[in-house]
């Protein structure tokens, strides 16, 4: 799976998601900005993007997901913007 197709995949679920991507071939780290996350812990968060990719972490295409998730004022707030 490709870094496009991971980040299209988010943004298709999410349409107001930001999404940042490090890493290389199937381990990815994420870091995702939405306001879907408001009001949600950061399990029901990691939750969310996981079962996005379910099938592709289960048929190995897709290895490994770091994520970081935020939301657009906690984004602000880690940036200093």
């Amino acid at each position: 799976m490709t870094e496009q197709e991971v980040v299209a995949k988010i943004q298709a679920a999410l349409g107001d998601a930001q999404v940042f991507v490090s890493g290389e071939d199937c381990h990815l780290t994420l870091t995702i900005v939405s306001g879907a996350f408001l009001g949600k812990a950061l399990l029901a968060r990691h939750r969310l993007i996981q079962a996005l990719f379910k099938e592709e972490l289960a048929s190995g295409s897709l290895h490994a997901l770091s994520l970081v998730t935020r939301t657009p004022a906690e984004q602000a707030q880690q940036t200093g913007a």
